[in-house]
C-alpha cells in the first residue's frame, strides 16, 4: 500500500501544481493551445516510441492485438451501464442523459495512468497499455459523435470520416509505427541517438500533461453553480465509475486468458476515475457542461482515497 501511495502522490501533487500556477496567473489559458499541442504531437509520440521499440512484450502478438480489443470493449461496457444507471436515477432523456453515459463511461486512460503504469509496472506494461490505448481511443470518438450528439443534429454532427480523422491522431500513428518498427526489429537498426532524444523528450510529457491538466481543472470550476448541485447524479456517477465498473476491469484481469502485462493494464484501469477530455466535448457536442465537470471534479478527488484501495485489491485479485 506504501508503495501505491508513493506512485499516487506525485500525480495529484503536479495536478495541484497545475491548479495554483493557473490560479496564480503563472499559466494563461492563452499558452494551453500551445502547450498542448506540444504534449499530443511530440513528447507524447516520443514516450510512445521511447517505450515500444525494444519492448519484448510486444513481441508477443498477443499483447498486440488483445490489448485493443479490451479497451474498446471496456469503454463499451461502460456506456452501457451508465445507460442503466442513469435510467435508475430517473435523468431526463435528452443532453442530461447523454452527458451522464458519456462522461461516466469513459475512464482517465492516458495521464493519470501512465504514471502510475511506468511506476509500479515498468516498460513492458507501460508499452501494453499504449496499445490497449488505441481500442479506447476509437470508443472515445465513437461515443462522441454517436453519444453525445442529440439526434437532432444528426445533420451537424462529425460524419464516418471526419471521427476517423480524429481517431487517427499523432499518438495512433506513433503507436502503429512503433509496434510495426518493434515487430519487425527495424528499430534495432536506427541510431542510438535518435532513441536517447525521443526519451528526453518523453521524459517530459506525463509532467507537462498534468500541470495542463490541473489548470484546467481551476478554469472548469466556473462551471459549477450551487443551483445545479447535482448530488444524485454525482452520487450515481462516482458509484458506478469507482464502485461497480472496476469489477469488470478485475474480472476481466482474473479470468481473460492474457499476458500479466495486460493484466496489470487491466488493474490500474480499473482504478480510474472519469477522463477529463470529455467535458471540453460535452460542450462541444452540446451536453451539460456542469454536469461533465461535477462528475470529472468528484471522481478524480474520490479517486485520491479509492486509487490506491482498488490497485491493492486488484493485484491480490488476480494474483498478481
Amino acid at each position: 500500500m506504501l508503495a501505491l501511495l508513493a506512485a499516487l502522490a506525485p500525480v495529484f501533487v503536479i495536478i495541484a501544481a497545475g491548479f495554483l500556477i493557473r490560479r496564480n496567473g503563472i499559466l494563461s489559458v492563452q499558452a494551453d493551445a500551445s502547450l498542448l499541442g506540444i504534449c499530443i504531437n511530440v513528447l507524447y509520440p516520443c514516450l510512445i516510441l521511447s517505450t515500444i521499440v525494444g519492448n519484448q512484450a510486444l513481441r508477443q502478438a498477443l499483447n498486440v492485438w488483445l490489448p485493443p480489443l479490451t479497451g474498446l470493449l471496456t469503454v463499451g461496457a461502460g456506456y452501457l451501464a451508465c445507460y442503466g444507471g442513469a435510467r435508475v436515477l430517473r435523468l431526463p432523456r435528452g443532453r442530461e442523459t447523454r452527458t451522464f453515459v458519456y462522461v461516466t463511461g469513459l475512464y482517465n486512460y492516458g495521464y493519470m495512468a501512465v504514471p502510475m503504469v511506468q511506476k509500479l509496472f515498468g516498460a513492458k506494461t507501460l508499452g501494453v497499455l499504449f496499445t490497449h490505448n488505441l481500442g479506447v481511443e476509437v470508443g472515445f470518438w465513437l461515443g462522441a459523435s454517436l453519444i453525445l450528439t442529440q439526434p437532432s443534429e444528426a445533420g451537424e454532427a462529425e460524419g464516418a470520416g471526419s471521427v476517423l480523422r480524429r481517431i487517427i491522431s499523432m499518438p495512433v500513428i506513433a503507436i502503429v509505427v512503433s509496434l510495426i518498427l518493434n515487430f519487425s526489429h527495424a528499430g534495432e537498426h536506427l541510431p542510438v541517438w535518435l532513441f536517447e532524444a525521443a526519451r528526453m523528450l518523453g521524459a517530459a510529457a506525463i509532467p507537462m500533461a498534468l500541470l495542463l491538466l490541473g489548470a484546467t481543472l481551476d478554469d472548469f470550476l466556473e462551471e459549477i453553480r450551487p443551483s445545479q448541485s447535482g448530488v444524485a447524479t454525482l452520487a450515481g456517477a462516482c458509484l458506478l465509475r469507482l464502485g461497480l465498473l472496476p469489477l469488470v476491469f478485475l474480472a476481466l484481469a482474473r479470468w481473460l486468458p492474457c499476458t500479466i502485462e495486460l493484466k496489470q493494464t487491466l488493474v490500474i484501469q480499473a482504478a480510474m476515475p472519469c477522463a477529463m477530455l470529455p467535458v471540453v466535448l460535452a460542450k462541444h457536442y452540446g451536453g451539460d457542461a456542469g454536469m461533465a465537470v461535477r462528475i470529472v471534479l468528484g471522481t478524480t478527488l474520490l479517486g485520491i482515497l479509492t486509487i490506491p484501495y482498488w490497485i491493492h485489491f486488484g493485484m491480490v485479485f488476480a494474483k498478481l
